[in-house]
């Protein structure tokens, strides 16, 4: 079970309470500018939001709170009702890395193993793929079928693989006239544990694929959360047929005892 709803806040136009000074509280200031957010201070009624970096928190958190403002402040998880998690920027494309407050450094090292990952042309690619989604629609009006085209084109090796400093370029180029749809059907995985990390690449692709997943009794949850969100679930009977569905469908059966 995850800790905390990772959630993206629109700021942009809207006060944003930051007490404090020192670099704490400067930083947390540049933070709230950088994504077009007004700093503002205690006393502004509109405020939903507010970072803390001061001594002795405990009385301002406690106001704030009291008036329905959610508050972070700064070295102190348990005060917290959210964390800032370290960010890659790839506009649109942002990835948040956080710890709920556990290790700010090790937020930092993943964070700068994954800025060197992630190629700076990421955020034009994710731009293109949003300015073509009346194209998009146009060649495959059935959202599944467009859902699976993505999903082979994105995938690795894909004609755009976002790992590829080369994929924005290639988006003027895709669809081709041959169908880039992922195959439908039926897969099958039959657990070996239930422990997820034993699933095999494979595996985790078709879960993470599923327009369907049927699975039986007893899987894991921790297993089920690697299918897509949005997937058809249902509860496999034994010795029942396959579901009757479009795109891929995906039985999940549980390890043995």
């Amino acid at each position: 079970m995850i800790q905390a709803l990772p959630l993206f806040h629109c700021i942009a136009g809207k006060p944003v309470i930051v007490l404090g000074e020192g670099d704490a509280a400067e930083a947390r200031r540049r933070l709230v500018g950088r994504a077009g957010g007004a700093v503002v201070g205690e006393d502004d009624a509109a405020a939903r939001l507010a970072f803390i970096a001061a001594d002795a928190p405990e009385a301002a958190a406690a106001r704030l709170r009291a008036r329905g403002v959610l508050v972070n402040v700064a070295d102190r998880p348990d005060l917290c009702d959210f964390t800032v998690p370290a960010i890659v920027d790839r506009s649109p494309v942002l990835v948040a890395i956080g710890t709920g407050g556990a290790s700010a450094g090790l937020a930092k090292a993943l964070r700068l193993r994954l800025e060197a990952l992630l190629p700076m042309s990421l955020g034009r690619l994710a731009a293109g793929l949003g300015a073509a989604r009346a194209k998009l629609r146009t060649r495959w009006p059935d959202a599944g079928a467009r859902r699976r085209a993505l999903d082979t084109a994105l995938g690795e090796g894909g004609a755009l693989d976002p790992l590829r400093a080369d994929s924005a370029d290639r988006l003027g180029d895709w669809p081709g006239s041959a169908g880039e749809g992922a195959p439908g059907g039926v897969a099958e995985i039959r657990l070996r544990s239930a422990d997820p990390e034993d699933l095999t690449l494979r595996e985790a692709r078709l879960l993470g694929s599923a327009d369907v997943l049927a699975h039986e009794a007893g899987v894991p949850a921790a297993v089920l959360d690697r299918a897509r969100a949005d997937a058809v679930r249902m509860v496999l009977e034994p010795g029942s047929a396959p579901p009757q569905a479009g795109g891929l469908v995906v039985r999940l059966f549980r390890s043995p005892q």
